[in-house]
Formats: C-alpha cells, sequence, structure tokens
C-alpha cells in the first residue's frame, strides 16, 4: 500500500511540474506573438503612412507642374504631306508606275488646302535648251509660279554649261526619232512627271528653239484666266494630211475623224490626266501610224477632236513661219531678229480668246539659231518688259 502511495506522489508531482512547464512555454508563446503582432503592426502602419505621404507629394507635385493642353507637346500632324510630296525628278519609276501615277485624280475639286497654281513648262529637246539665258530672264522673280520638265536625249552629257533655271530638271529620258510614235511617247512622259505635281494646273510644250514673246505675267494671267485648251486641229486633204490614215485604225479612228496640227500644245491638267490615261487610241497610232504618217502631227489632234473638242480653241499658242514651204517651219539667223519681227510675232494676228476678238494670240515662238540670241536679250527685254 505504501508503494502505491507513493508511486501516486510521483505521478502527480511529475504531473505538476510538466503543467507548470506548459504554462511557461504558453505565455512565453503569447508574449512571442504579441511582439511579432507589435511589430508587424508598426511596420505596417509607418509603410502605409510613407505611401500616403508619397501620394499627397505626387499629388501636388502633378498639380503644381503639369502644363496647360496648350502647352502640351503634341506629335506631328501629317495629314496630306506624304500624299502631296513631289517625287524627285530623277526618280526610278519605270513607265507603266510613272503613267499610273500620274493618271490618278480626286473627283472632289475643291481643294482641302491652299495651294497657289502653277504652270509646267516642258521642253522636248536632243541636248541643252538653246535659248536658256532667255528663258532664265522671263522666270526670274517669279519662284513658285512655275515648274520646269526637260527631256532631252540619254546620250546628252550635259557637257555644255547649264542655265541655273534649268539645273537638275531634266527628267528620266528615253530616246526619240523626229515624227515617229516615240515623240508621243516623249511628250506622254514629261506630262506624266509634270502631273505628279499637284499645283501645276496648265501644260506648255516647248522645244529648245523655242522663246517667249511675252513677260511671265502676261503668260501666267493668259493661261490661268483661259477657259479652253490650246491644241491646233484642222482637217487636211491629201498626202500629207489625210493620206496618211491608215484604215487598220477602223473601228478604233476614222477617216472622218483624223485630225492634224501643230505639235506644240499648251493644256489644262483635265486634258493631260486623260492623254497619259489613254489605251485606246495612242495604241493604235503605235501600231498604224508609222513611216511617213508623223504620230506627233496627228495623235494629239485627232484625239482632242475625238474625246474633248468643246473645250478645245482649235490653234497653237506657239507662233511659227511656215512661207518658205518644206517640212519644217523657218529658222532665223542673228540678223533677222529686230525689234519690229518681235512685235509682229507679239499682235500680227487675229484669233478668239475666251469668247472675244484678241490680237495676243500666240505666247511662244519658234525657231531660232543659237547665234540669234545675242539679239534676243538685247530686244526682248524692252519690249517684254521682262523683270530686272
Amino acid at each position: 500500500m505504501k508503494g502505491q502511495a507513493q508511486n501516486q506522489n510521483l505521478s502527480t508531482t511529475l504531473t505538476k511540474l510538466f503543467n507548470a512547464q506548459l504554462q511557461l512555454i504558453n505565455v512565453l508563446s503569447f508574449f512571442f506573438l504579441f511582439g511579432c503582432g507589435l511589430a508587424t503592426g508598426v511596420i505596417l502602419s509607418s509603410y502605409l503612412s510613407n505611401i500616403s505621404f508619397s501620394l499627397h507629394v505626387n499629388q501636388f507635385s502633378f498639380s503644381t507642374t503639369t502644363p496647360s493642353p496648350a502647352l502640351i507637346k503634341l506629335p506631328p500632324r501629317v495629314g496630306l504631306k506624304e500624299y502631296l510630296k513631289v517625287p524627285a525628278v530623277k526618280h526610278d519609276m519605270d513607265e507603266k508606275e510613272l503613267l499610273w501615277r500620274a493618271s490618278m485624280t480626286p473627283n472632289i475639286r475643291e481643294f482641302p488646302f491652299d495651294r497657289v497654281p502653277k504652270i509646267a513648262f516642258m521642253f522636248l529637246t536632243k541636248g541643252p535648251v538653246l535659248m536658256a539665258p532667255l528663258w532664265e530672264k522671263f522666270f526670274k522673280g517669279h519662284d513658285g509660279l512655275y515648274s520646269i520638265y526637260v527631256h532631252s536625249s540619254p546620250s546628252y552629257n550635259e557637257s555644255d554649261p547649264e542655265s541655273p533655271v534649268f539645273h537638275g530638271r531634266r527628267i528620266p529620258s528615253k530616246d526619240v526619232l523626229w515624227g515617229n510614235a516615240n515623240m508621243i511617247e516623249a511628250e506622254r512622259r514629261l506630262l506624266a512627271n509634270a502631273l505628279l505635281d499637284i499645283a501645276n494646273q496648265r501644260f506648255v510644250l516647248l522645244s529648245e528653239s523655242c522663246i517667249p514673246i511675252f513677260n511671265f505675267s502676261t503668260v501666267y494671267t493668259y493661261l490661268m484666266n483661259s477657259t479652253e485648251n490650246h491644241v491646233e486641229t484642222y482637217v487636211l486633204e491629201g498626202p500629207v494630211g489625210n493620206g496618211r490614215y491608215s484604215p487598220r485604225m477602223r473601228p478604233g479612228i476614222q477617216i472622218k475623224q483624223w485630225r492634224k496640227g501643230s505639235q506644240w500644245f499648251e493644256i489644262d491638267r483635265a486634258l493631260a490626266i486623260e492623254v497619259v490615261s489613254d489605251r485606246k487610241y495612242f495604241p493604235l497610232f503605235q501600231k498604224h501610224c508609222t513611216g511617213q504618217c508623223y504620230a506627233d502631227e496627228h495623235y494629239l489632234p485627232t484625239f482632242v477632236t475625238m474625246k474633248h473638242a468643246k473645250r478645245n480653241s482649235n490653234r497653237t499658242l506657239t507662233w511659227v513661219d511656215w512661207s518658205r514651204g518644206g517640212p519644217h517651219p523657218a529658222k532665223f539667223l542673228r540678223t533677222e531678229v529686230t525689234t519690229e519681227f518681235l512685235e509682229r510675232m507679239r499682235s500680227g494676228s487675229d484669233c478668239v480668246y475666251n469668247g472675244n476678238h484678241t490680237n495676243t494670240c500666240f505666247l511662244f515662238a519658234r525657231k531660232f539659231w543659237p547665234n540669234a540670241l545675242d539679239r534676243l536679250l538685247r530686244f526682248a527685254p524692252k519690249i517684254m518688259h521682262f523683270n530686272k
């Protein structure tokens, strides 16, 4: 009995000791968790206070440094700049690409931007523009009102000193033979390049031996105010007129539609687009107007008569002298250039302009030998009142 009592007391003592230890561990755990919680609370409170302060400072900074909408720099506006950008004259477009791009035209006629209409002066030459110094005086002081394009033989190496106004104005060109259909190809090439500049509204074809016979202001006003195109067209019986017509052009072109006229034309933008876009009539000239047909004398007069007769004046603006006979007009030497001669070209004719009779029928003239240049430079500026 006594042994059992001792064992019972020992068990009780151990139990109490274990409970005491367990209580101590619980107390320590409580204090440990309390300390951890307190520390976490302090850290979290400090962190949240910093965030609140930072937000407050940032809001204050934003409210005091943000510029007004008017001062915010926006990205530059592109708008129509890329569309209106004129390609370099020495571009790398092939013939098909060039004609395709030049044929594009907006159906809305009103322009959504300010522009100054220009005249495209297109020179079809073998080499240099022989009368360049005179043209230099003609163009002086009128920048922004004209564009210049030169189609010369690819073999021309530009060895002659070039007048500044013509510098860098040569378009990609191909060989041209007099009277051949590739002469029309060159004219279409000039028109297509000029059409790439949407500001060009009137288009004049000139040769290297052409000269202006009025000052720029007169020419600009005359062309910009004109309600008609200036393509010479007429019917000529005989071997050098209707005799050049080929029946193989039927049914596209009938003999009654066949016309002849001067190669040197002046047209508006609408007709220029029609010419470069023509894929019906021009191929007939390429195929059937060969040899003694001389396509450059027939294509445009026939095309305009068929498609745009109502808007055509049926006359050219380039004066020439056919009185000496032969296949080519007269070419004038130095000694033939006088003030009386120039005045006769300027006002010695009668024609209709915008429905009214006038004696100002020609704005340009040809043909002049290079040795006539010095006298032209002496007399023309006085008569035409060029800018000094």
